[in-house]
């Protein structure tokens, strides 16, 4: 799979199975992390759907970009040779398109095209781990990922130029469409490929931290809601209701899933471990993201009105249930992909979450976020108690 396959070639270390995450790839999610949080302002910002949009559309487009340092960080160190460079570049890049995701679809006066500018920074990221990526992969490979390089960075970078150049409302179409070719590309190219998952406890743990920071940015959304109050019951109330509902994604995922998954993941032979890790990682993991982020909208939502006694609104009320219910169908389907078990339970929940959201709008902020808290506690102690046997599928 790689060239020089033994040892180090040019500073680069060959992944081995057991290996696991370097702290510069922690150095490198905190850029995305900034960029998690721009995401929650633009929504806030627009305060509609097309705000929401907008928004999702830009995290999947991270969310590829991300997933593809992942991948190449699986195959070779992270923090060694020109995969450092590599991971160092995208970084900034990556950092420069959260520091612009506010004027993403509209520039403000004055200063550089901002549009373009997010564009240039993405393909800067994009290029360059599509460069090294080439660069170690060995001849088996090297053909087919060339053209999978080509056929998903190059319609994607002028979709994306031209919807930057164009502006309202193309720029919404054509980067949706940009959006939908990185994944499909990524599919169809890699049917009867055996990408290789050089090491199966890096490339979960490194999924799980990423859901970790989009959980650490939902916290911080909580704060903001907040800042500018003085501390009073309600708030500290509502505080206390806003943790439970983070500790409750995190628990669903990290107590119940994260072991099951990466012990499943590792007992698949080589050519199926790529495939499910792919389906299960590289995609549905980007609903556990989008699902947090949403969800993130709808706390600040809640935290900044949690006094009061109006009702809570559509808007806060689709952010908050529709963001958990996301990330619990996330999870759900993620189970079924690995442990090749439907968890049930979560469905209905999410179900009953989307289906509440008309209630949610007529609670006041604190009643609805008590009302989410209490909804995933009881899945939680339905899930411990359902049966005596490992949660999902196989141990």
């Amino acid at each position: 799979m790689f060239q020089r396959e033994a040892g180090r070639s040019g500073g680069v270390i060959v992944s081995r199975e057991g290996h696991r995450v370097t702290t510069l790839e922690l150095f490198f999610d905190l850029a995305y992390v900034f960029a998690f949080t721009q995401l929650s302002r633009l929504m806030a910002q627009q305060h509609d759907a097309t705000g929401v949009v907008q928004a999702l559309v830009v995290l999947a487009l991270l969310w590829w970009s991300w997933t593809a340092y992942g991948w190449l960080a699986n195959l070779a160190h992270a923090d060694r040779g020109i995969v450092r460079v590599a991971m160092i570049v995208g970084m900034t890049a990556s950092f420069v398109c959260g520091l612009v995701v506010l004027e993403a679809y509209q520039d403000r006066e004055g200063g550089l095209y901002a549009p373009m500018v997010f564009v240039g920074a993405y393909l800067v990221a994009r290029l360059v781990h599509a460069g090294v990526f080439i660069a170690l992969t060995g001849p088996g490979l090297r053909r087919r990922t060339i053209i999978t390089m080509a056929l998903s960075v190059v319609p994607t970078g002028a979709l994306l130029v031209a919807g930057a150049l164009l502006g309202s409302p193309w720029q919404l179409w054509l980067t949706l469409a940009a959006v939908a070719i990185e994944p499909l590309v990524a599919y169809r190219s890699s049917v009867g490929v055996d990408w290789p998952v050089r090491s199966t406890a890096h490339f979960t743990e490194r999924h799980g931290l990423v859901v970790i920071l989009a959980l650490g940015e939902s916290i911080l959304s909580t704060g903001v809601g907040v800042l500018a109050e003085p501390v009073s019951t309600p708030i500290l109330a509502g505080a206390v209701l806003a943790m439970l509902v983070c500790v409750a994604m995190w628990w669903a995922y990290f107590a119940r899933l994260t072991g099951l998954a990466e012990d499943a993941l590792a007992a698949l032979p080589a050519a199926r471990r790529a495939r499910a890790a792919a389906d299960g990682y590289t995609y549905l993991h980007l609903a556990l993201v989008a699902g947090v982020v949403v969800a993130a909208l709808g706390l600040e939502a809640a935290m900044a009105h949690i006094a009061e006694p109006e009702a809570f609104g559509t808007s806060g009320a689709a952010a908050l249930g529709g963001g958990v219910a996301c990330y619990l169908a996330g999870t759900a389907g993620f189970a079924r992909r690995i442990l090749g078990a439907w968890p049930v339970l979560r469905l209905v929940a999410a179900g009953a979450l989307i289906a509440g959201i008309p209630l949610l709008a007529l609670l006041a902020p604190i009643l609805a976020l008590t009302a989410v808290a209490g909804l995933l506690g009881v899945l939680l102690v339905a899930e411990a108690l359902a049966v005596r046997r490992p949660a999902y599928g196989r141990a």
